[in-house]
């Protein structure tokens, strides 16, 4: 294969703030896209002739559309260009909108939406935008804003929605959504420019093909759960069938050459708890829409409800969304001074604090609002710092990918809640007049469940402290922000018989030892990195049982990389003896994990030595059995170098 080429851009780069701007409105476009329609569910199955649970369709097809396209287009923005993909993305979400404009039938609107949907992609691409075109010390400010979005739509989204609905014809949300993102349409394509770092390899049809459907049957029997009912064989059958394919995915990634998702660097540590504390600050978020929203909305009649239309309790969320916004450039700054980890875990304790208070004091508009608009400010400080992190613990040519893996699992966390919260107020439930209604129990519960959420999101981010993944980056040589050209070379890390090391890691670093990229090889041994220009680099080459390799290697995207060969395999080797220090020959060792699985089995030479790969760091057991039933065996612990490990039979264990 070939070393991957870049086409650098000669058209003078926008400033860093047309860049920021530019995508933060077009991820707030994308927003309102998706909350717009919600006020209108109660109307629209009179306006369409239609049943209350047809017409709810509208909101699952967005949500299916947007889980599939986000991890997917991700995937291909980092393999033929952001900007590209970005524009592809609104194309498709303008198209949408134009559809659900000309219609007044359900199964074009339901169409429209599922169009519509595709935006969630923009989200990731542009927060990879990001992170290529600006300087260093402006990507958490721009990655918060972008970050922000979501909810700042979300907020704008149901009052804009009433105003709408109340002078114009329902048509119109369609209308203001595909007018305002033909413009950021072209906005994009003039002033964004394409970014030259990009993986190559052959686009992994099978994986997104195997995951559409894994998250497609999941997410019905989240979403349509509670009018199914959470026992019904269709609900269980679709949550057994996404498992069951997830299951069957997930090793076939580690196979894939150039996978959807690299399964190798999500399961990093570092990757991994960042991932795990975004569904956890997904469910967080949402809880407080849904919740704050019915708080507002359910009848006085209730005893807790504050019986406001749709229209004021529209009105009443534009603070929380105005939180989001205002504290992106708060977010920003305590990033820089004290860090995404400290930021990330201030915002998930806010939130545990706050939900924790809201039991106790939501009795009137003023407690409610001040609820909502200060768990939104540990929200604000939760979605800005995660991307930063997640940038940190993830290679330059991984960023879109591993960004709409991260976004995707935020999104899976706010259906988990849309689910909770319909099965609780759908369980407790009280009778006012002719309305049944939740009750405050209910509502209670729910905000015990956000505040647990939250406060195992601020445990699970202690253990980031102590990890040196988020160090902040350096300059990396003008590889990410500085404006600067950057070329994209791939290599291929081999053993002495020419097979692929897939465990393998490749660090590249300037001859000075500053930090410049790093890449995971995949199931064929190939590896990408970003490099600023055509120059020797200090290349680190590590992996799991083998001895490590260092060399200074000159490395050009138009010269292919030479490949590297670890040619030392390191071992576990010793010699057994009995209790006269006499070899035994032929006696069995066999050694396992300290949880009791098996990893190898050997017979020991004339000299009574044997020698094994050595295994994946961790705790194990030595065990060693003669010809003659003599058996000893010792407990020992493997890190990441080769081991000699002698053992006398007859002696007491070790």
């Amino acid at each position: 294969m070939s070393a991957p080429t870049a086409s650098l851009e000669t058209r003078p780069r926008s400033s860093p703030a047309v860049v920021v701007a530019t995508l933060s409105l077009c991820g707030i476009v994308v927003s309102l896209q998706q909350t717009l329609l919600l006020p209108l569910l109660p109307l629209l199955p009179e306006y369409l002739d239609t049943t209350a649970d047809s017409a709810s369709w509208l909101v699952t097809a967005t949500l299916l559309t947007g889980a599939v396209a986000t991890p997917t287009i991700s995937r291909l923005a980092d393999m033929y260009g952001k900007r590209r993909m970005m524009a592809l993305t609104l194309a498709i979400t303008v198209l949408g909108s134009l559809l659900g404009a000309l219609s007044d039938v359900l199964p074009l609107l339901i169409g429209a939406r599922a169009l519509q949907g595709v935006g969630m992609a923009v989200v990731p691409v542009g927060i990879a935008i990001m992170r290529d075109e600006l300087p260093r010390e402006r990507v958490p400010l721009g990655v918060a804003l972008m970050s922000a979005t979501l909810a700042i739509g979300a907020g704008v989204g149901l009052p804009l929605s009433g105003l709408l609905v109340e002078h114009l014809d329902w048509h119109a949300i369609f209308w203001v959504t595909g007018v305002v993102g033909s413009a950021l349409l072209v906005a994009a394509l003039v002033l964004l420019p394409e970014s030259p770092v990009r993986t190559r390899g052959a686009f992994d049809v099978r994986g997104a093909v195997l995951l559409t459907t894994a998250l497609t049957a999941m997410l019905l029997a989240l979403s349509k759960g509670a009018q199914w009912g959470w026992g019904s064989p269709t609900t269980l059958g679709l949550a057994v069938v996404g498992l069951a394919v997830l299951a069957f995915w997930i090793p076939l990634q580690l196979r894939t050459p150039s996978p959807l998702v690299d399964i190798r660097v999500a399961r990093r540590p570092a990757v991994l708890l960042v991932n795990v504390v975004s569904v956890m600050a997904g469910f967080a978020m949402f809880v407080n829409m849904l919740l704050t929203t019915q708080f507002l909305q359910v009848p006085k009649e209730s005893g807790y409800g504050l019986g406001l239309d749709t229209l004021h309790t529209g009105l009443w969320m534009v603070p929380n969304a105005a939180a989001f916004g205002l504290m992106a450039p708060a977010s920003a700054w305590l990033i820089r001074r004290v860090g995404p980890q400290v930021t990330m875990i201030a915002g998930a304790a806010i939130m545990a604090v706050t939900y924790a208070a809201r039991v106790f004091l939501s009795e009137n508009l003023t407690q409610v609002v001040i609820g909502s608009v200060v768990v939104g400010v540990g929200t604000a400080m939760m979605y800005g710092a995660l991307p930063t992190l997640l940038m940190r613990a993830v290679p330059v040519t991984e960023t879109a990918s591993a960004n709409g893996l991260n976004v995707l699992l935020r999104a899976f966390g706010t259906s988990t809640a849309s689910a909770t919260t319909a099965a609780v107020t759908s369980a407790s439930v009280i009778t006012v007049g002719a309305q049944v209604l939740p009750s405050q129990s209910g509502l209670n519960t729910l905000l015990w469940l956000a505040a647990v959420a939250s406060l195992c999101a601020t445990l699970i981010g202690v253990p980031m402290l102590r990890m040196q993944d988020y160090a902040e980056e350096g300059d990396r040589s003008g590889t990410a922000g500085a404006g600067r050209p950057v070329q994209v070379v791939r290599g291929q890390v081999l053993d002495a018989s020419a097979r692929p090391i897939r465990t393998a890691v490749v660090t590249v670093l300037t001859p000075q030892g500053e930090p410049v990229d790093w890449g995971q090889a995949d199931s064929d041994g190939w590896f990408n990195a970003a490099i600023p220009t055509a120059a020797d680099y200090l290349v680190v080459t590590t992996a799991d049982g083998w001895q490590p390799r260092s060399r200074m290697m000159h490395l050009d995207r138009e010269t292919p990389v030479p490949p590297i060969v670890l040619r030392d395999r390191l071992r576990l080797a010793g010699v057994v003896t009995d209790g006269e220090g006499a070899p035994v020959v032929d006696a069995l060792v066999v050694l396992t994990r300290h949880s009791g699985e098996a990893v190898a089995t050997i017979r020991t030479d004339h000299e009574g030595r044997y020698e094994i790969p050595r295994p994946p760091s961790g705790r194990y057991v030595l065990t060693v059995a003669s010809r003659d039933g003599a058996i000893g065996a010792r407990p020992i612990t493997v890190w990441e170098a080769a081991r000699d490990v002698d053992l006398v039979l007859g002696t007491p264990l070790a």
